[in-house]
């Protein structure tokens, strides 16, 4: 880890935001983890901080409800809180925009942030995020896994080795054991067990509020955007990838094979030279 790493905890509307910020003083990037059970900001972007500080100040938060933070989420629009809270942290932090990239439950997010206000995000890199077409088909088979974990007989680490290695990644064998422990931990938390911070939608208008792609705005988004998608993610459906690519006026699509949901993780190092390119003010990916 770069030798200016800085774990803290920032204040952000009577909630408490743990974050590690480090790299240099060049344009900020904020890195927003996934919403499946025990994630948190570093054990997301284990593979992607180091490479991406090399160039870019890097503040990698745990999400409301996540790690270190505060558990508290409002399901009545959590996309919206969570972009509140993440508008708020960079109020903090004094940085009037950053450049965001979040995966799945971050995705969604970062997308909901820049709709609300443009104006804080500079460029935006998706990866599988959540909020696309979720109201057009039932939900995936790991999108159910997902939602399920704390019900039934509730958590336990077999269930939570099903998810990452069955439906999380491509290649379920790559995972080690320390990985699945370290979350299971993390999932157990009994503030998070009494109130898990992803759960199915209640109401008909949190589902509409939770499908970014019915928001008008996105036709007209002018942040510039990066949409990688692995083929073979059983989480957010691929075809989400072209979905958005269609609808944002100034969108690259990049899918990946033998790729699952968590390609910042899967394939690092491809993503770590795409994002490191793609934020570069002379980044040559075309927009289509």
């Amino acid at each position: 880890m770069n030798s200016a790493t800085v774990e803290h905890t920032v204040r952000v509307r009577g909630a408490n935001i743990f974050l590690t910020d480090t790299g240099s003083d060049a344009p900020a990037v904020v890195l927003l983890h996934g919403g499946g059970p025990g994630a948190s900001g570093m054990s997301n972007y284990s593979r992607n901080v180091d490479a991406l500080a090399k160039s870019y100040r890097v503040i990698v938060p745990d999400m409301p409800g996540y790690g270190r933070s505060d558990k508290h989420v409002d399901h009545r629009d959590p996309f919206g809180y969570l972009a509140d809270t993440l508008r708020g942290l960079l109020d903090e932090l004094g940085i009037p925009s950053a450049h965001l990239a979040g995966n799945s439950y971050g995705g969604a997010a970062a997308l909901r942030l820049a709709l609300d206000t443009p104006h804080r995000v500079g460029k935006l890199v998706l990866m599988g995020p959540g909020g696309i077409g979720t109201t057009r088909a039932l939900p995936t088979a790991g999108l159910k896994r997902l939602l399920s974990y704390y019900g039934g007989e509730g958590p336990s680490r077999e269930k939570l080795a099903d998810f990452i290695r069955n439906y999380l990644v491509f290649d379920g064998a790559a995972v080690p054991d320390e990985l699945i422990d370290l979350r299971y931990q993390a999932s157990i938390d009994p503030e998070v067990v009494a109130n898990p911070p992803l759960r199915r939608p209640s109401g008909l208008r949190t589902l509409w509020r939770m499908d970014l792609t019915r928001d008008r705005r996105l036709t007209r988004l002018p942040n510039p955007t990066l949409v990688l998608w692995g083929l073979n993610d059983k989480v957010n459906r691929p075809s989400g990838g072209p979905l958005l690519a269609a609808m944002m006026p100034n969108a690259k699509l990049v899918m990946t094979s033998h790729t699952g949901h968590w390609m910042q993780w899967e394939r690092a190092g491809l993503f770590n030279r795409l994002v490191t390119e793609f934020l570069s003010p002379d980044s040559q990916l075309a927009m289509s």
